[in-house]
């Protein structure tokens, strides 16, 4: 994950801007390179990870040890669809490669907009959608995996459904890439 999400992930965080002190969740933190990178970021913040395996928790702290000793990260076993995160918490949710898999979509993002600051964003990221280059590709892999993907515009919507406010998409059709923006 760490190797394969590396260039999608620099590729989306480059519609964002992250401030140097932003507090930020990282969603399906996996390997925790995402998670490293964020925390450079925002080099006077703190960055928390959630994955619902705990494989992936282990992982990631490992990773991310030092980071976790100096207390600016914190890595914890959560489901989206339940955030162990007080209201209005985080200037920045990211979800690279896993907003597919969420339970229930349209009720996850409610979550999110949950513990986003007012003016904060939430960025998802992914490989996988309708109508892009590797369409038959991302067919297959949904037919074989629990998940679901959609259009850059059913995104839009369901963003726009859960309160997000100032919805960007963004497309890179030679990789096969698209980010949503969403604000509070």
């Amino acid at each position: 994950m760490n190797i394969s999400h590396s260039k999608l992930t620099n590729w989306g965080l480059m519609h964002i801007s992250i401030g140097r002190s932003f507090t930020i969740l990282d969603i399906g933190c996996g390997g925790g390179a995402t998670i490293a990178k964020l925390a450079a970021l925002a080099a006077e913040g703190r960055v928390y990870g959630i994955d619902y395996s705990l494989d992936s928790v282990g992982i990631s702290q490992r990773r991310n040890r030092k980071l976790i000793e100096t207390g600016r990260v914190e890595i914890k076993h959560s489901s989206v669809s339940e955030m162990p995160f007080r209201d209005g918490m985080f200037d920045l949710v990211s979800a690279i490669e896993t907003h597919y898999f969420w339970p229930n979509l349209p009720e996850d993002l409610k979550e999110v907009r949950r513990v986003l600051k007012p003016g904060g964003n939430l960025i998802l990221m992914g490989g996988e959608y309708k109508g892009g280059k590797f369409d038959k590709r991302n067919a297959k892999w949904v037919e074989l995996g629990n998940m679901t993907y959609h259009t850059l515009e059913e995104l839009r919507r369901l963003l726009l459904k859960a309160g997000f406010l100032k919805v960007e998409e963004f497309e890179e059709y030679e990789q096969g890439w698209v980010c949503a923006v969403g604000g509070k």
